[in-house]
């Protein structure tokens, strides 16, 4: 047990590459892991950064917190999507826990984080932060610190979706050099207990220039001019944490570890149109080029089913009763969903192969299902293929993303590593991101709160 707990986020880190591929290149992260215990991390189910984080540190599950991903349902109207912000958790995290003990709380990055909610300590805003001119800190007046010590604090890459690589690679490099300082910054000006941060650089990084290293990817040129870009990317992490590390007090517990991993990108699949070709989705007028999805472009008498588009896919049954022009009855639910989630099982991939799509049924992974749910949740290939919602494409599959180029999706498991007084070092199975929040609590003599379903990590 110790006093002090420090957990570095390193958003979507990979555990093939962080344990295998690239660890001889990485000797500070290398050598925590040496020292404590570590293993594969499971995600929650949807494997995405919103709610991820949440989960981690409320150890509740999507469910729990009533938060499906970046957008959720308002309602049972057509209306869209509601972006998801820091207000939407309303179960204690371990600084509310910690906070009532008079423990204090050193924040920076932690999704999600905006509008920034008080805390027994300190909170910079996460990546959901507008922008710096709106007020990302607690408290407010952190502000100006933070432009006096780093200069022009960056929340996040500004369009990391495009073909302007080296910007993106720079702009990722900035930000982490900047996030890292302030980061060390506060831990040796200002008073904590328990300190955490989150870089979200290697989640973008991953998703911009994932093709050009794995040889596995069906876009990669070998010899390319970025083929080392994600190497050095986690070479430069393992560089920042390594003076984090030498900023710390033996006797603290540090952990590192990522919310989910990430893996290759085949394509898409283009969830919207096969609903409209297998008669679920009808619209208003026919559709002949590649167009967004939009509410108004549905026939809502005549529909079924619908899906939002992203890394995975949230299907959403028409019912009557709930939805405001409903056709399927309560009574038809169970088996018109079935009947969905078989045929998107089933569904092969553009060349016929078996895809290995897994479907969810909310009520059958969550403890409850709070807010709007989705109907089904679907992870196309196991994630190695997106959701795409665009309409009046040629195919269903497709191999250029609608928001912009993307190389990489999630992957279920993260990383994990932990170093501490009394920790044996050595690999570990099964964990899962909901035992990170016991964990930090039970190493800081904390009692666990009945309602966190993980089990802290010895």
């Amino acid at each position: 047990m110790t006093h002090r707990a420090v957990i570095i986020g390193l958003d979507c880190a990979a555990p093939e590459l962080v344990f295998d591929r690239f660890a001889a290149d990485l000797p500070n992260i290398s050598r925590l892991r040496a020292e404590g215990a570590w293993g594969r991390l499971e995600s929650v189910v949807p494997a995405i950064t919103v709610p991820a984080w949440a989960c981690a540190m409320t150890s509740r599950d999507p469910g729990q917190l009533g938060i499906y991903g970046f957008r959720n349902r308002r309602d049972h109207s057509y209306e869209g999507l509601a972006m998801a912000n820091a207000n939407l958790v309303r179960e204690d995290a371990v600084w509310d826990v910690l906070g009532r003990t008079g423990r204090q709380s050193i924040l920076v990055g932690v999704p999600p984080a905006y509008p920034p909610r008080p805390v027994e300590g300190l909170r910079v805003g996460c990546f959901l932060t507008p922008s710096t001119e709106s007020e990302y800190t607690y408290p407010p007046e952190l502000k100006s610190e933070i432009e006096a010590t780093v200069g022009d604090y960056a929340i996040d890459v500004d369009d990391f979706r495009t073909e302007d690589k080296q910007r993106v690679l720079d702009a990722a490099h900035d930000m982490a050099r900047r996030r890292f300082a302030l980061f060390r910054h506060f831990l040796a000006t200002k008073p904590w207990d328990f300190a955490m941060m989150v870089e979200i650089g290697v989640d973008r990084v991953h998703h911009g220039f994932w093709k050009y290293f794995d040889e596995t990817h069906p876009k990669h040129e070998p010899g390319n001019p970025y083929q080392r870009a994600v190497r050095d990317y986690y070479m430069a992490m393992d560089e920042e944490v390594g003076r984090t590390l030498a900023s710390l007090d033996t006797g603290a517990t540090v952990i590192i570890m990522s919310d989910h991993g990430a893996k290759r990108m085949i394509g898409g699949v283009c969830v919207n149109e096969w609903l409209r070709r297998e008669g679920y989705l009808a619209l208003k007028q026919d559709v002949t080029s590649p167009t967004p999805f939009s509410v108004d472009l549905v026939d809502w008498a005549r529909t079924i089913a619908w899906s939002d588009g992203g890394y995975y896919a949230r299907v959403f049954l028409n019912v009557r009763g709930r939805e405001p022009d409903g056709t399927v009855d309560s009574g038809d639910y169970d088996a018109v969903r079935d009947e969905i989630a078989t045929k998107l099982t089933a569904l092969p991939d553009h060349e016929g192969a078996p895809m290995g799509t897994r479907v969810f049924k909310p009520e059958q992974i969550y403890r409850a299902t709070n807010n709007v749910a989705p109907d089904l949740i679907v992870y196309f290939g196991d994630l190695n293929w997106r959701s795409v919602g665009s309409l009046g494409t040629d195919s269903v599959y497709t191999f250029e993303n609608d928001t912009g180029p993307d190389d990489a999706n999630h992957a279920q498991h993260g990383i994990f590593i932990m170093r501490g007084p009394g920790i044996v070092p050595g690999e570990r199975d099964g964990l899962r991101i909901t035992d990170v929040g016991p964990t930090v609590l039970a190493r800081m003599g904390v009692a666990v709160p009945p309602g966190m379903i993980g089990t802290p990590i010895a």
